[in-house]
């Protein structure tokens, strides 16, 4: 019963497009294993036949050609089960996965920076196919084992109901100890479920942090995490496991097949003493009762099923209900007039609670630099990404144009502002594709255009495949030349208005000044919002706003925020950068 409640829960809503189609595969299936066992009643007729003088021996072939024809068609049935059940299996992956995929492009991009990589690909992968055996084989295997310990039990009172009680006592035991086992093991399911998404994050981590931690030698700290987080697992798994171990092994043992033809035997022959029955008339029952332990067994294996199952449709159901993006209707859509940005009392908080921006008031004025400097966790970046909306506001709001950004239609909104991050993202595609995924219609003569004024142009000929090369795989690019193929990419689109968030931070020194280069040709006339932690890359901005603790604190041109001595001058100072700007050298 607790386990059809937890099944009316995510696993219903999961199940909901193909409930029908399971509801015809189980019934199959169950017809199917029923009409198979209709050869044991078979033999056990044919005993009484051969040992009976008084039964008419013309029988025989009828019950052979029965039992024959009920075999044939209960394995059909079954056949047609699995089939209908694989089928509905197969549909409701493809649902799944698209769903998700779909949904995924519709949350907000700063979501994905708050989850880890681990946690999306447990709920997409591992997770929807974990489901696979409650949609596939679930329905279909508990209704052959429903219908098999069905029809055996009314065969068996059908032919004697005293005896049929007797061979069936061990089963009620059985459950008493699987219930027990369930019920001490149920409480650790959550700890054993956190300790598996745990690993997947630890590999994930582990494994892309490889390359720093050859560089650096730190093997030891580096293995810490996974360490911790199988260890932690191992403590769930045997908290989980210990409670089930005595109590199982009690339920096995009286369901066992020997067990439950001892039962039988035994009572058997008190009822041939008593003359009750007839020798013979035991048959029945020796060759059926056993028989029941096989599918009282595989129901608690898929009970067990059941449980994964559950937890997985729980973290695939919260991925599908993640919040999106608010999209404007097409009747509230407005288009920018203009590339002025105004963002006015902004503030922002993660998850509704921790505050990390608060009354922003800000405007870019077209074809100007803007930058936005602060210490390390200040609100900068939060800042840009509220500009590109990863995320909206929980105050104010934020105008392109005169138009609010949640009244753009987004793929509008990403026509005018372009960005190049610190964090390069690139797809597993072609150098070609990857620069044209803005503008997958882009002819190739606008892709290498874009890829000249990145200074990347000469580096993707030198490619075994050139252009056609596949990131990841025969197009292996340092973490600069990455950087300058999404800066293509945004050059491709040819924005309006440009974010740059420390596009140079994890550069060599070579590719800093290839990037460097590239972003001054490419923000020519464009309206330029720029984070930065060196103070002198920006010093010659038409506008530099300080951020600190989430606020505004000052803004100005260079030579008067060092003129007011204030937290600029303090930033300046703690660089190492001369006390004056005449002493510094225009930046690249």
């Amino acid at each position: 019963m607790r386990s059809q409640r937890r099944l009316a829960g995510p696993i219903s809503r999961i199940l909901q497009p193909i409930r029908g189609r399971l509801i015809v595969a189980a019934g199959l299936a169950g017809t199917g294993s029923m009409l198979t066992l209709v050869p044991l009643a078979g033999i056990a007729r044919l005993a009484h036949i051969a040992l009976d003088p008084a039964l008419a021996h013309g029988e025989v072939w009828p019950v052979i050609l029965a039992s024959v024809a009920c075999l044939f068609a209960g394995m059909a049935l079954i056949s047609l089960g699995e089939l209908a059940a694989h089928l509905a299996d197969n549909r409701l992956t493809h649902r799944l996965r698209l769903q998700a995929m779909q949904r995924l492009g519709q949350v907000p991009l700063g979501w994905f920076t708050s989850r880890a990589s681990g946690e999306v690909k447990q709920a997409m992968q591992d997770d929807i196919n974990t489901l696979h055996s409650l949609t596939a084989h679930f329905y279909t295997t508990t209704a052959r084992a429903v219908g098999a310990i069905a029809i055996s039990v009314i065969y068996l009172f059908a032919m004697d109901w005293r005896l049929a009680l007797i061979a069936i006592l061990p089963f009620p035991g059985f459950f008493l100890f699987f219930g027990r086992a369930m019920k001490a093991s149920g409480g650790n399911m959550e700890q054993f479920v956190a300790g598996m998404g745990r690993i997947n994050n630890a590999v994930v981590e582990f494994v892309n942090g490889i390359p720093v931690v050859k560089a650096f030698g730190a093997t030891g700290r580096a293995h810490g995490s996974y360490r911790t987080a199988v260890d932690a697992f191992a403590e769930a798994f045997a908290a989980f496991t210990r409670p089930l171990v005595g109590s199982m092994a009690n339920a096995n043992a009286l369901i066992a097949p020997v067990a439950v033809l001892g039962v039988v035997v035994i009572a058997g022959t008190v009822f041939v003493a008593l003359d009750w029955m007839a020798p013979v008339d035991i048959l029945p029952f020796a060759l059926v009762a056993p028989g029941i332990s096989a599918p009282m067994l595989l129901l608690h294996y898929l009970t067990h099923d059941l449980n994964n199952a559950t937890g997985a449709a729980q973290r695939v159901q919260a991925l599908l209900d993640t919040p999106v993006l608010a999209q404007p209707a097409p009747e509230e859509q407005q288009l920018p007039n203009g590339t002025e940005i105004r963002m006015d009392g902004v503030a922002y908080a993660y998850d509704g609670q921790h505050k990390v921006l608060s009354d922003i008031t800000l405007t870019l004025q077209p074809g100007t630099v803007t930058a936005i400097v602060g210490a390390s966790g200040s609100g900068k970046s939060t800042l840009a990404r509220l500009l590109l909306r990863f995320f909206d506001p929980t105050e104010g709001r934020i105008t392109l144009g005169g138009v609010d950004l949640r009244h753009i239609a987004t793929p509008e909104l990403y026509r005018r502002i372009g960005f190049v991050l610190q964090e390069v993202r690139l797809i597993h595609a072609s150098v070609r594709e990857n620069i044209a995924l803005g503008r997958p219609s882009a002819s190739a003569h606008e892709v290498e255009a874009a890829a000249r004024l990145a200074n990347i142009h000469e580096r993707i000929l030198a490619l075994p495949r050139g252009y056609d090369a596949v990131i990841g795989e025969d197009a292996q690019l340092s973490g600069g030349e990455l950087q300058r193929v999404s800066i293509a990419r945004a050059v491709l689109l040819d924005p309006s208005v440009l974010v740059l968030d420390e596009a140079t931070a994890a550069a060599d020194a070579e590719n800093e000044v290839a990037i460097q280069d590239a972003l001054s040709r490419f923000a020519r006339g464009r309206t330029l919002l720029v984070i930065a932690h060196r103070l002198d890359t920006i010093m010659h901005a038409d506008h530099i706003v300080v951020v600190e603790n989430g606020a505004i604190v000052q803004q100005g041109r260079h030579a008067s925020l060092l003129a007011d001595k204030g937290r600029y001058a303090q930033l300046w100072a703690l660089g190492g950068y001369p006390a004056s700007p005449e002493e510094v050298a225009s930046p690249c």
